[in-house]
């Protein structure tokens, strides 16, 4: 089988560049994007310091004090790139987005009209640079895999040469850590001795995956053989009276178009690999954006693509980028321009008979139309050391990604169901066993809990401002923690403002000692937990010789 040529655009430090780029930040000083607090990205000022991907925060910063912590967010990445695609479409058609900061199209148009694989790499770099001031490398290769180890390299490798010039990489190169250190383990240390493997042995030992990831390493192209051209009835479009000019609300209708691509492919047994988003303003104007993804696109994944594009369309405050469109959006439009079969979409034998999921999707969905999609939230139980850092709120219908990774708390997790202004939260419970898909119990996580976390169970309700409190001994003396953590006295009395109540028991204290090495921003206290007599139990802290409760037991 013949695999097209390929010509990749790679932006370098992508993640930096964007932050630059929307927040503001010196990307030519020591900066890191983190993640679940591990740097997946960072400058090439910070390399110099030995900040590497991959580090812990506290070793990032130890390595480089005067480092520039950001957090990642995908949606700045995506608008931010959004002017480069822009920008390699004035010289080449046919763009597809690989991932923020990388972007592929067919060679052979460019390199026929340019007069040269080479040139036409020239020209598209010189293009970026004069458009949005951002350094690219392009590599050319054999495939989309190979295209972008050659961009990182700045190479542009000879038609039929592609696996010659990926025997030489490392394993680490396919991007699998879990399969990199198996294949580590067995002797297995390049491309090249990956590819010499036969392929039948490689699929009964390693599975389907590590058989995609044994593809790459021969040089073959990464899509499987059963991509094609979706009938045109798989398309899915939808107009709009009133043009669409916000972006929360054009979003919400995206994800209600892409919730319809997503059953109409499954009613086929298929899956979307490729993307295509079009819209229409309400004065002509056409736009169109493809987006690639190396797996398979579920529902909140196309959702979530068609949401970065509309944003980078709507907003328009890149730098370098194109001006915002002159009127609204009156028409959407999404193609599977790449998909294949997937029976394991296929629906069950009695249909989906989770009507109240659906139910409740509708009624959730449009709440965020009419408040927006901050107005209906989840929590996402994650990582920390207390009950106030471990939550983290998503909108509805979001990946619900922890703020930190670690293994969450036994027990219901509390979801958020509706947020209004002013007022409190609705708060529902999501009940293990019930068929809900977004209110189902996220799966056991097998890693260790977080060191210093406080054991279980958890809080029923966290204070959004710890609340003062005093705790008294027999003899009405307050209670303290020596500097060898042992109490001054036995706790007997809990006093919450006017009222105060005998304690029947109590553990700790839990000592922690957060950020000691950050000037200002230490934080040192010891934790309690403390039942009363008329049922009622809490989560106290203790900092500085004030008590105050953090939190309420159910």
């Amino acid at each position: 089988m013949s695999i097209p040529r390929t010509l990749l655009l790679w932006c370098p430090d992508w993640p930096v560049i964007a932050a630059e780029i929307v927040e503001g930040v010196r990307a030519d000083g020591p900066v890191a994007v983190l993640h679940a607090n591990r740097v997946v990205a960072c400058s090439e000022a910070a390399r110099a310091e030995g900040v590497r991907r991959g580090l812990r925060r506290r070793e990032a910063q130890g390595r480089c004090p005067s480092l520039v912590v950001v957090e990642h967010d995908p949606g700045r990445d995506a608008r931010a790139f959004e002017p480069v695609v822009a920008a390699v479409e004035e010289v080449a058609v046919g763009v597809e987005v690989v991932r923020p900061g990388a972007c592929a199209l067919a060679a052979r148009g460019p390199s026929r009209y340019f007069g040269g694989e080479e040139r036409a790499a020239e020209r598209i770099v010189e293009q970026v640079a004069q458009a949005c001031a951002v350094e690219a490398q392009v590599g050319v290769a054999d495939g989309v895999f190979a295209a972008g180890l050659a961009a990182r390299a700045g190479r542009i490798v000879a038609a039929g040469r592609t696996r010659d010039f990926l025997a030489s990489m490392t394993v680490e190169a396919l991007e699998r850590p879990a399969l990199t250190d198996l294949l580590r383990r067995l002797g297995v240390k390049t491309l090249g001795d990956f590819a010499a493997l036969l392929a039948s042995d490689v699929l009964s030992r390693f599975g389907f995956d590590g058989a995609l990831a044994h593809r790459l390493a021969a040089g073959l192209d990464h899509r499987p053989l059963a991509v094609r051209q979706p009938p045109p009835d798989l398309d899915v479009t939808d107009t709009y009276e009133e043009p669409l000019e916000r972006v929360d609300v054009a979003a919400f209708a995206g994800r209600a178009l892409a919730e319809r691509l997503h059953e109409r492919l499954a009613a086929y047994g298929m899956a979307c690999t490729r993307l295509g988003i079009e819209a229409v303003t309400a004065d002509g104007q056409e736009l169109h954006r493809v987006w690639r993804h190396d797996g398979l696109l579920t529902a909140a994944a196309i959702a979530e693509r068609v949401r970065w594009q509309l944003d980078g369309w709507l907003t328009g405050a890149c730098r370098g980028g194109p001006a915002r469109p002159t009127a609204g959006l009156v028409r959407l439009r999404l193609v599977p321009d790449g998909v294949l079969v997937h029976l394991g979409l296929q629906p069950g034998l009695w249909g989906d008979a989770g009507a109240e999921k659906e139910r409740a999707h509708r009624a959730l969905s449009r709440i965020q139309g009419l408040l927006g999609p901050e107005a209906v939230v989840t929590a996402v139980v994650g990582g920390g050391r207390s009950a106030d850092d471990q939550v983290r709120f998503v909108p509805w219908g979001d990946e619900r990604e922890p703020a930190r990774p670690a293994a969450p708390q036994p027990g219901p997790h509390p979801v958020v169901i509706a947020r209004g202004e002013p007022g409190p939260a609705v708060v529902a419970e999501a009940e293990p066993g019930r068929p809900t898909d977004r209110l189902r119990p996220a799966k056991p996580d097998k890693r260790p809990p977080w060191p210093g976390r406080i054991p279980g169970p958890a809080p029923a309700l966290v204070l959004p401002q710890p609340a003062p409190a005093v705790v008294l001994d027999a003899t009405g003396t307050p209670v303290g923690v020596s500097a060898r953590l042992e109490l001054t006295g036995h706790p007997a009395v809990l006093v919450l403002g006017e009222e105060a109540a005998e304690i029947t028991g109590w553990a700790g204290p839990w000592p922690v000692d957060e950020r000691w090495w950050a000037e200002g921003e230490g934080r040192r206290r010891a934790r309690f937990q403390m039942a009363v007599a008329d049922g009622r139990a809490f989560l106290l802290s203790l900092a500085s010789g004030h008590w105050a409760v953090e939190a309420i037991y159910d």
